[in-house]
């Protein structure tokens, strides 16, 4: 079983950066590809990153190219870096742990997760 965490969402104006952390506590990450996900008010979950279990592997949304970073940090702390923050941007942000499945067309999916944080609120002001 694995319980996850996500922290350093808040209220940041656009151009802004925020770091999100994901915390694994019960099990470690070592071996879950991770994935974090948003959900805008009034909208569907929808993919933003994922990286592979083995690290050799990053995927990110067209919308976040080059502006978000997903890195793990250690066996239990996965984050993700966002810098040049968009209103458009705002949402709760979710991260995810999935023990099987690889690849972009997997990882971009909800389903193939195991186990969900209660995520965290991230707000760009414009």
């Amino acid at each position: 079983q694995v319980q996850l965490v996500e922290s350093g969402g808040g209220l940041v104006q656009a151009g802004d950066s925020l770091r999100l952390s994901c915390a694994a506590s019960g099990r470690t990450f070592s071996s879950y590809a991770v994935g974090w996900f948003r959900q805008a008010s009034g909208k569907e979950r929808e993919f933003v990153a994922a990286i592979s279990w083995n690290d050799y592997n990053t995927y990110y949304a067209d919308s976040v190219k080059g502006r978000f970073t997903i890195s793990r940090d250690n066996a239990k702390n996965t984050g993700l870096q966002m810098n040049s923050l968009k209103p458009e941007d705002t949402a709760v942000y979710y991260c995810a742990a999935a023990l099987t499945g690889n690849g972009f067309g997997t990882l971009q999916r909800p389903e193939p997760y195991d186990y969900w944080g209660q995520g965290t609120q991230v707000t760009v002001s414009s």
